[in-house]
């Protein structure tokens, strides 16, 4: 009770505090590097991220991009080429030029050659970057060389596929939580009891929002789904907190004569209730930590820190706003629009059986798509863009017009003989889908020496340590195709040097599937696990946790079922992620329901008794809950032009919504037909058996 009573003291003082930090909060979120790169997340011990390294440190190369030029004289290409050549970080650039000289028809080039670099109307030249694929430079540079080829060129690789995400991010990104904001006041506007606490709410809220995205900053740099996600989930999920304080001091009003002796006295009734409540939700975050994949750990800390800085707002910000604007929020108090629920309540009490046979039923097939689901997802990160952006349109040129859909890179040692190397790109050659590769031997042939080569051409296929092998591909990036590919392509560079390293996008993205697939199964357990120890705490039981569980992941296996059945193709990353959080996000309005029906059963309520007024009274918080989840996460997901942001902000509305039906149909049910069960395994309720047999008796 003293730290209520500090807080309803010191109100100005708190709210003074809470602006000024605005300022380094705002100043940390602007200085907070973006990473675009889903490859990036890879753990440091793989071969390919160990590639990646090596390519920057030895070769000093780090992007890679193939720039297609249509309907350009030859001279004109190779003026073109140069101005690329003096773009700031880039490291080299191939093409006809670099070889022979233009005096020599390109046409004099064998035709297998002159075919992978040539069409009746276009070119195709190779450009090295020193930098990384992500970095800022290299986004710039890539905007650069757009701007000089103008309409006539089209740049491929990962690079511009970051680029082209960043730039649509930055302008999506405030309408999100602009949308949010905005569908999130409706909601409250209608399903709370003052039109002017919205605001209060939204205002307490967002200085939450902005001190978790500044404090981003010691962690150096977020991915773009948590810098997309974050304001959205962290309004969605904390909205709870504020709603059950402003309904805890509108009860303690008609207790206490004075305004801020009732605020104290329901900070310290909401502190209690938000704390257990929080705990779930910071659960189901944390479990994303233990992700190789450490995407699910970026997104796990800066979501547990919002939801623990959600708490934190709560209980100090949110109070003194309220006791400052007490006088204009109790004139502008209307009566709620939700309706009372006891009618509803006793019908759904007298069908619990339908409602247990409807769960029977759905379970299976819900199960089934949710499996299938998973085995469905695409981890092809250009799938995630419009399809006017200008990297989809250069990859589809790519494909279209050269065959080509992705590009290996092979290290192998530069002390391996030439013959042997000769005869590795041949093996490779040899492989499906593969459409040539592009190195040192395949350029000159065993009867030419290297030295007529220019100098630059030398160095950007070899180094003091490596050789540079370039690996065209038919088969797209991700496919099970190239994946099958990829696996030759190793055991062939191992057979003829067991240090070398094959990297790329394909690659990385192999790995990828391999690392998630694992992740899938750890994060599930996780959060499971976490959260049944918890509820078990909670609620004292040892039968409680499997039951609310049991109803969440009916759920979940509903909602991440459904694009299996709807011919939906999600991203890797979705289902893993939207499994955890709407396990914790949601397993909150379960935990409210059994609270109370426990809390009935104790005091010498009949079982259907318990359960009505548990659900009768808990249905408006759920209802208010959900649709603050659901209103702004759907805004989002109708909005955005970003197929990663859509679907899990599509998926997380969704599950808002499947979640508050289930624990409003099929949580009642579980209740009374487990009731025996319950009594049996949850401490402080063994002896209500007991005194009913003697009620009965007597």
């Amino acid at each position: 009770m003293r730290f209520a009573k500090a807080v309803v003291r010191y109100r100005t003082i708190i709210l003074i505090a809470a602006v000024i930090l605005m300022i380094p909060a705002a100043i940390g979120m602007q200085n907070t590097r973006i990473d675009y790169d889903m490859l990036n997340y890879l753990p440091e011990d793989m071969d390919t991220t160990i590639g990646q390294k090596e390519l920057m440190e030895d070769f000093g190369k780090g992007a890679f991009s193939f720039i297609i030029v249509e309907g350009m004289k030859e001279q004109d290409v190779a003026d073109l080429k140069e101005q690329i050549e003096q773009v700031g970080h880039v490291d080299t650039v191939i093409w006809y030029d670099s070889l022979f000289d233009l005096s020599v028809p390109m046409e004099l080039l064998p035709d297998d050659i002159y075919n992978e670099f040539n069409t009746d109307h276009s070119t195709m030249m190779a450009v090295f970057f020193d930098s990384a694929t992500s970095a800022d430079v290299t986004m710039d540079a890539i905007r650069e060389i757009r701007s000089l080829c103008g309409k006539q060129c089209y740049v491929s690789g990962m690079s511009a596929l970051v680029t082209d995400l960043k730039d649509l991010c930055e302008k999506e990104e405030p309408v999100y939580v602009g949308i949010a904001v905005l569908l999130a006041s409706i909601a409250m506007l209608v399903l709370l009891d003052s039109w002017l606490v919205p605001f209060v709410f939204l205002a307490s809220i967002g200085m939450m929002i902005l001190l978790n995205l500044g404090s981003n900053i010691f962690m150096g740099e977020i991915s773009y789904i948590t810098k997309a996600l974050a304001a959205v989930l962290q309004l969605a999920v904390t909205m709870d907190y504020s709603i059950f304080l402003w309904e805890s001091y509108n009860e303690q009003l008609e207790r206490y004569g004075d305004h801020r002796e009732a605020m104290a006295a329901a900070i310290q009734a909401t502190l209690a209730s938000v704390v257990g409540s929080s705990v779930t939700t910071v659960a189901g975050f944390i479990a994303l930590c233990f992700m190789s994949f450490t995407m699910g750990r970026d997104l796990g800390i800066v979501m547990a820190k919002g939801v623990i800085l959600g708490v934190f707002g709560c209980v100090t910000v949110l109070p003194s706003m309220i006791l400052i604007l007490d006088k204009p929020l109790q004139r502008t108090k209307h009566k709620s629009l939700i309706p009372d629920m006891s009618r509803f309540s006793r019908g759904v009490i007298k069908a619990f059986p339908v409602f247990l046979l409807a769960f029977a039923i759905l379970l299976f097939p819900a199960y089934y798509g949710y499996s299938k689901t998973n085995d469905e997802v695409y981890y092809d990160m250009g799938e995630c863009l419009p399809g006017d952006m200008e990297y989809v349109i250069a990859n589809s040129k790519l494909a279209e017009e050269f065959n080509i859909a992705s590009t290996h890179m092979l290290l192998v040692d530069r002390d391996i003989p030439a013959k042997d190397i000769r005869e590795m790109i041949h093996e490779i050659e040899g492989i499906d889908g593969v459409k040539y590769v592009l190195g040192l031997e395949s350029v000159v042939g065993p009867r030419v020496p290297e030295e007529i080569l220019p100098e630059h051409v030398v160095e950007a296929l070899k180094s003091d340590k490596w050789e540079l092998l370039l690996v065209n591909s038919e088969y797209k990036v991700a496919s099970d195709d190239v994946n099958e590919q990829i696996t030759e392509l190793n055991s062939i560079l191992k057979k003829y040097d067991g240090t070398g390293l094959l990297i790329g996008e394909a690659p990385c993205m192999k790995d990828m599937i391999e690392t998630t697939a694992h992740d899938f199964q750890v994060v599930n357990t996780v959060s499971i696990l976490a959260i049944f120890v918890i509820i078990a705490l909670v609620e004292k039981s040892i039968s409680l946790p499997f039951i609310l569980i049991a109803v969440i992941e009916l759920a979940i296996f509903i909602n991440l079922g459904l694009p299996h059945y709807m011919g939906q193709s999600l991203p890797f990353i979705a289902p893993i992620c939207i499994s955890t959080i709407q396990l914790g996000a949601t397993v909150d309005y379960a935990i409210l329901m059994t609270t109370r029906y426990k809390a009935e059963r104790i005091g010498g309520a009949k079982k259907k008794e318990a359960v009505w007024t548990a659900l009768a009274t808990s249905v408006p918080s759920i209802i208010i809950s959900g649709m603050g989840l659901f209103s702004a996460t759907f805004g989002v997901a109708s909005y955005s032009n970003i197929d990663m942001i859509r679907s899990m902000c599509m998926l997380m509305a969704r599950g808002a919504v499947v979640s508050m039906l289930s624990v409003i149909f099929v949580l009642p049910s579980g209740l009374l037909l487990c009731d025996r069960l319950i009594r049996a395994t949850t401490l402080g309720m063994r002896d209500i058996g007991r005194k009913e047999n003697k009620i009965v008796e007597v």
